[in-house]
């Protein structure tokens, strides 16, 4: 196995992963914390969907999902188009309230694009630079690691509020 084929093996299991965690669940449970202070099930997969797109797209060189595919105006949050949740407070994570259906959906658009960047890549693409901000500057095959490792530590908090929530 090459270096793409094990990328598109791990992106390919996020939306699964994500979705599983999600399906099925009301717009109060979607919202629910497990602490006054936790992130919410439509918080954590908003924000999976946006790092990756956010990730990818900035590496590659291409639109994020969130704008090509109008799902900024479908969610219409009060937040700028570049942000993807990091630092949020407790309140803004209160802001994100969207269905299942519109959640996964993005993850869904996001996924898709993902898999069809990797499928233009190849595998010495994955040594360029793509972030000298770093010490040592960040390599593309570094970044998409990175970027499905967080999202899959995401699906992961997705899972564990889910069953806290089922406990209830």
């Amino acid at each position: 196995m090459e270096g793409i084929e094990v990328l598109e093996d791990l992106y390919s299991r996020i939306g699964p992963t994500v979705r599983r965690g999600v399906e099925g669940l009301t717009a109060h449970e979607l919202t629910a914390r497990v602490d006054p202070g936790a992130n919410t099930i439509a918080w954590l997969t908003w924000h999976i969907g946006r790092g990756q797109d956010v990730q990818v797209s900035a590496a590659c060189g291409r639109e994020q999902v969130w704008t090509a595919g109008g799902w900024d105006e479908k969610f219409a949050l009060p937040f700028g188009p570049e942000d993807t949740g990091f630092g949020h407070t407790p309140d803004d994570v209160a802001q994100v309230q969207a269905s299942a259906e519109l959640l996964l959906g993005y993850v869904q658009d996001v996924q898709n694009e993902s898999l069809d960047v990797l499928t233009g890549l190849a595998d010495a693409d994955l040594d360029v630079v793509v972030d000298q901000a770093w010490d040592p500057p960040v390599t593309l095959g570094a970044r998409l690691v990175s970027v499905a490792a967080d999202a899959l530590q995401h699906a992961a908090q997705i899972a564990f509020v889910r069953g806290m929530l089922e406990r209830r």
